[in-house]
C-alpha cells in the first residue's frame, strides 16, 4: 500500500462529503459520487485487511506532530484491536448507497462525512486526534435523524443530542486530566496512547477520570442504564442511519476503552471489572425482555442490537484473552449480522409502509431468496454454528466463565432470551398467512441481491472459516492482556525492595 492509505481512507469520505454540500449536483448524481468514494475505501481496506502481519504491534503507521507544544501529534495505525472495526465499516458502507429509494445530497454528504470521520477515531493513535474525529463523527448523526427521521425525530434528535454532549463533556475532562498527569510525571506534553500507557495512576481523580472515561464510551455502546436514548433513535432515524449507529459506531465505544480505557487505567479497570461485567450482562439480560414485548419490528432490532452490545462488552470485561478475542471477533460479526437485518427491515418498510409485526405475514412464500438471506443473518445475530456470530459468543461466554462462573452462567442465560425473540419474529414475520400488505411483496431484483450476497457470504465465512480473521487479532488481544495483568515497572521494583527488606528482617 501508499504511504498515506490511512489517511486517504478518512479524508476521501469527508472532502468528497463536503463537495457533495458545495456543489449544484443532483440526488442520484451524488447517490453514484457517494457510491463511487465508498467502493475506492473498500478495495483500499482490502489491500490492508490482505497485507496485514497481525505481529500485535501497530501496522501502516503515519505520525506527524501536528501540535508540538502540547505533544499532540497526526498520528494513525492499525493493529487487531482496530483491524475488524475497520473492515467492518469498509464493507458495509457502499451498500448503503445502492438501496433505498434516492434521498437529497445532504443525506449522501453527511452518510460519507460520517464515514471519514469513524475512520478516523479508529485509527487514530493520538488521544485528542480521536476526540477529535469521535466529535465529527456525531454531527452528520444528528442531522440525519432531525432532518430526515420519522414523525417523532425532533425528541429523538434532542435525547441523543443530549446524551452526546454530556458523554463528550465528560471524556474532555478526563482527557486533561489524563493529559495533565503525565506532564506532571514526565515533565513533557504527551497524548499518544504509547506514552499514555506508562503513567501510574491513582488516588480519587483517577478514578473519577476513569469513571468519565467509560460512561462517555457507555452511552456510544450503549450499556446499561445508559441505553435509553437507544430505541428512540434507531426507531425514528431513516433505516441507513440505524445501520450505521448499530453496525459502526456502537462499535468504536467498544473499541475507545479497549484502545484508550484499559492502558492508561489498568488499575481502575480491575477494581470495577466485576462491576462492569454485572453491568454487561444485566444490559443484555433487560434488553433481551424488552425485545420480546414490542411490535414495532424495528424497536425490536434496536434492543436486541442493545442486547448482544451487552455482551461485547462482557469480552472486553472479563480480561482474559479468550473473551478479549471472542469481542473484537463478535465487533465484525454483529457488524454484518445485526446490520443488514436494519437494512432488510428498511426494504420490507419502503415496500409494505409499515413494520408492524402484527400486520405482516407469509413473506417466505412470496420472496424465497429474501427470507434465505434475512434468515442467514438473523441465525449468526443469534449465534448459530457455522455461522460468524457463533465464534464470537462462544469466546466470550468461555471467557466469562474463566473470569466469574456466575457471570458465565448469566450471559449463557441471555442469549438464550435473544434466540426465543427473533425465532419468534421470524416465524411470525416470514410464516404466518399472507395478508393484503404482504401478498403483493417482492423478492429481491438481481441488483438487491447482489449487493446483499457478499456480506452474506463473509457471515458463513467467518463462521466456517473463522481462523484467518482470529489469526490476525488474537497477538494484539495476548498482548494486551499481557500488559494488563502484568504489573507495572514501577510496582515490581517496589514489590522487588520490600521483599529485600523483609528476607534481611528475617535474617
Amino acid at each position: 500500500m501508499f504511504d498515506y492509505a490511512l489517511s486517504f481512507m478518512i479524508f476521501l469520505p469527508i472532502l468528497a462529503g463536503l463537495a457533495l454540500l458545495l456543489l449544484p449536483i443532483q440526488k442520484e448524481g451524488a447517490r453514484i459520487a457517494g457510491f463511487i468514494v465508498s467502493v475506492a475505501v473498500l478495495f483500499l481496506g482490502i489491500e490492508l485487511f490482505i497485507g496485514f502481519a497481525g505481529t500485535g504491534a501497530m501496522e501502516y503507521v503515519e505520525k506527524r506532530p501536528w501540535i508540538e507544544s502540547l505533544g499532540i501529534s497526526y498520528s494513525l495505525g492499525v493493529d487487531g484491536i482496530s483491524l475488524l472495526v475497520l473492515m467492518a465499516g469498509s464493507i458495509l458502507f457502499p451498500m448503503v448507497f445502492t438501496l433505498f429509494a434516492p434521498r437529497s445530497k445532504g443525506y449522501y454528504a453527511n452518510l460519507l462525512i460520517a464515514q471519514g470521520a469513524m475512520a478516523g477515531a479508529i485509527l487514530s493513535t493520538d488521544l485528542v486526534l480521536f476526540y477529535i474525529f469521535w466529535e465529527i463523527m456525531l454531527l452528520p448523526i444528528f442531522f440525519m435523524i432531525g432532518l430526515y427521521g420519522g414523525p417523532n425525530r425532533l425528541p429523538a434528535t434532542i435525547k441523543i443530542t443530549i446524551y452526546t454532549i454530556a458523554g463528550s463533556l465528560l471524556m474532555l475532562a478526563a482527557l486533561v486530566y489524563v493529559g495533565v498527569s503525565y506532564h506532571n510525571q514526565f515533565g513533557q506534553w504527551s497524548f499518544d496512547i504509547v506514552q499514555l500507557s506508562q503513567l501510574n495512576l491513582s488516588g480519587g481523580f483517577a478514578v473519577l477520570a476513569f469513571l468519565m472515561f467509560m460512561v462517555a464510551f457507555a452511552i456510544k455502546i450503549p450499556l446499561f442504564p445508559f441505553h435509553t436514548w437507544l430505541p428512540d433513535a434507531y426507531t425514528e432515524a431513516p433505516s441507513s442511519t440505524t445501520f450505521v449507529l448499530s453496525a459502526i459506531m456502537a462499535k468504536i465505544g467498544v473499541y475507545g476503552v479497549i484502545r484508550f480505557v484499559v492502558p492508561v487505567f489498568e488499575v481502575e479497570f480491575a477494581r470495577f471489572a466485576l462491576a462492569l461485567s454485572l453491568a454487561g450482562v444485566v444490559g443484555m439480560m433487560y434488553c433481551g425482555l424488552a425485545a420480546i414485548a414490542q411490535k414495532d419490528m424495528k424497536r425490536m432490532l434496536a434492543f436486541s442490537s442493545a442486547s448482544h452490545m451487552g455482551i461485547i462488552a462482557l469480552g472486553v470485561f472479563c480480561m482474559n484473552v479468550q473473551a478479549l478475542t471472542g469481542a473484537l471477533f463478535q465487533i465484525a460479526a454483529h457488524a454484518t449480522s445485526t446490520g443488514v437485518l436494519f437494512l432488510f427491515l428498511g426494504l420490507m418498510e419502503e415496500r409494505m409502509q409499515t413494520r408492524n409485526i402484527e400486520d405482516l405475514g407469509g413473506i417466505a412464500y412470496r420472496a424465497p431468496i429474501f427470507a434465505t438471506f434475512f434468515a442467514i443473518a438473523m441465525l449468526a445475530s443469534v449465534g448459530l454454528p457455522g455461522t460468524s456470530g457463533f465464534i464470537g459468543e462462544f469466546l466470550i461466554i468461555l471467557g466469562a466463565i474463566k473470569f466469574s462462573g456466575f457471570i458465565g452462567f448469566l450471559a449463557g442465560t441471555s442469549l438464550i432470551i435473544g434466540v426465543c425473540y427473533m425465532l419468534w419474529m421470524f416465524q411470525r414475520v416470514f410464516f404466518e398467512k399472507s395478508n393484503a400488505r404482504t401478498a403483493e411483496f417482492q423478492d429481491f431484483t438481481v441488483s438487491e441481491a447482489l449487493t446483499f450476497l457478499p456480506v452474506i457470504l463473509l457471515i458463513l465465512g467467518m463462521g466456517i472459516f473463522p481462523q484467518p480473521f482470529l489469526k490476525k487479532i488474537e497477538p494484539t488481544a495476548l498482548l494486551q492482556i499481557a500488559q494488563m495483568t502484568n504489573p507495572p515497572h514501577h510496582q515490581l521494583a517496589d514489590k522487588t525492595v520490600l521483599n529485600s527488606d523483609q528476607h534481611n528482617q528475617k535474617n
